[in-house]
Parts: structure tokens; sequence; C-alpha cells
């Protein structure tokens, strides 16, 4: 039996291609509202982002997520999104950490 393939994404800050379940998304909705989508299965169009709080910051001084949104994404909207991002960072990480230990056993 082949391997499954393991779908690609690119990080907007770094520009780092790394598999889907290693980013986290950032959708905006149909709605127009921006917001962190941990699942990766919201509705609407979708960002990538590394796990990591300096690709934030990077996408935000350069305003990768606005060209990759396709909408401007106002300061109080990437306030708003740094402190989920630093809450929910903690929470990528040990999930990815879990998912690591899971397939070494």
């Amino acid at each position: 039996m082949r391997p499954r393939k393991v779908p690609l994404r690119k990080c907007v800050a770094c520009q780092e291609m790394m598999p889907k379940k290693e980013l986290i998304r950032i959708v905006r909705a149909p709605s127009g509202e921006v917001a962190i989508d941990l699942t990766g299965k919201k509705a609407g169009r979708g960002a990538y982002l590394c796990g990591k709080v300096s690709c934030f910051k990077l996408a935000k001084k350069t305003k990768a997520l606005d060209r990759a949104l396709k909408q401007s994404v106002g300061d109080d909207i990437y306030d708003a999104l740094e402190k989920e991002f630093v809450a929910v960072e903690e929470q990528f990480i040990a999930a990815k950490e879990l998912e690591s230990d899971d397939e070494e056993a």
C-alpha cells in the first residue's frame, strides 16, 4: 500500500512550505469576520501561519494577511488575533508534540 500524500501549505510570513497540520489557519468567513481556525474546516478564505509568534509579527508588519485574505485587516483585528494567537500557540505546540509521540509509538 502506498503512503498517503501529505498536503503542504505555505506560511504567508516566512514562505516556508510545511505539512498542513503543522500550520495555524487564519480564516476570513463569508461574513467578513477574521478568526483563527484550529480545525482547518471553517468555511471561508484561509491563510496559513507557522505556530511561532515571530511569524505572526512578521505577517503583521508586512501585511501578509491582508494580501492572503484579499481583505484589509485592521490593527484592532491584528491585536485581537495576536492575543488569540499567543493563547492558541501553546495548545497548538502541545497537540503537535502529542501527535509526534503517537507516530513514534
